[in-house]
């Protein structure tokens, strides 16, 4: 993590200035339009388990967003690198164990910004507008949806330089919300399979054919710097495949959740950002 942390004051934007509200009238759910949108998006959710907004972000907005975040990474992010299992578990039996699939290590490496770090950024306004988290649950048909709690957490931009990548997982949470905001010059592209497990099967033998390569249900997900994606993952493994080039990949992790007090443990705060405490505001307490 680098020491030098600061940013100047940045003009607080309109969501018109943003978002593309004739596009996606997000301000006008009721709406023929509105409604339309909802159906739609709910419709790509369900037959594929994403849903991409394109063009979701003015392109002012999106150049806002890259300005501000670009000096933010180079000065205070943290270089997060683990080896880790398509699971994410450090140990366990049953028949996951049993077959090997907790011993096939892979590894996860980038460039991690926190909320704290990112007080008065065009990101933190668009995470904080009340009418995606509105849209939002209507398009994954929940009763209501809040921002994460935790004050790292809940709004993460994450870098991916020369090397970086996610190795296959399984998300923990029941979906995660992006916003690309740059593409690497080369690689960084979303593969995911679709539904590989269920609640009554794990399909250990199709864990271990994604594993070896032979999995040839595998997709890839193209999306285009300024689209805000809705991704189903935990039932659906995923990775970003290896960055190359000097321009970095650049996408803002969303985390809106069902209930109003998800915290991360300081163990995974650790695990992930380096440090429990948040630089700014309130210490967290356990």
């Amino acid at each position: 993590m680098h020491s030098s942390c600061s940013m100047a004051p940045v003009e607080a934007r309109t969501s018109k200035q943003l978002v593309d509200l004739v596009r996606y009238p997000l301000t006008r759910l009721q709406s023929p339009q509105g409604r339309a949108l909802v159906a739609t998006k709910k419709r790509q959710l369900y037959e594929h388990g994403a849903c991409s907004l394109n063009g979701f972000l003015r392109p002012a907005a999106l150049r806002a967003c890259v300005a501000e975040i670009e000096p933010l990474m180079e000065s205070c992010s943290f270089h997060h690198v683990q080896q880790h299992n398509i699971y994410f578990v450090k140990s366990g039996d049953g028949e996951a164990a049993t077959r090997g699939l907790l011993n096939r290590t892979l590894t996860t490496s980038n460039h991690a910004l926190t909320c704290d770090r990112l007080d008065g950024t065009t990101i933190r306004q668009i995470y904080e507008w009340p009418a995606l988290c509105a849209f939002l649950a209507q398009v994954l048909d929940k009763p209501a949806l809040f921002p994460m709690a935790d004050p790292l957490a809940r709004l993460n931009v994450m870098g991916y330089g020369e090397d970086d990548r996610i190795g296959w997982h399984f998300d923990r949470a029941a979906f995660t919300v992006t916003l690309l905001l740059q593409e690497a010059e080369t690689g960084g592209v979303f593969e995911y399979r679709r539904n590989l497990r269920a609640p009554d099967d794990p399909n250990h033998d199709g864990v271990a054919r994604l594993l070896a390569g032979e999995d040839t249900q595998v997709r890839q997900l193209r999306l285009e710097p300024a689209a805000l994606n809705v991704f189903v993952g935990h039932r659906s493994p995923h990775r970003i495949t290896p960055v190359g080039g000097a321009r970095k990949r650049l996408i803002a992790i969303l985390s809106f959740t069902e209930d109003s007090d998800v915290m991360f443990s300081s163990g995974d705060r650790e695990q992930f950002y380096g440090r429990a405490q948040p630089v700014t505001g309130r210490p967290v307490s356990e």
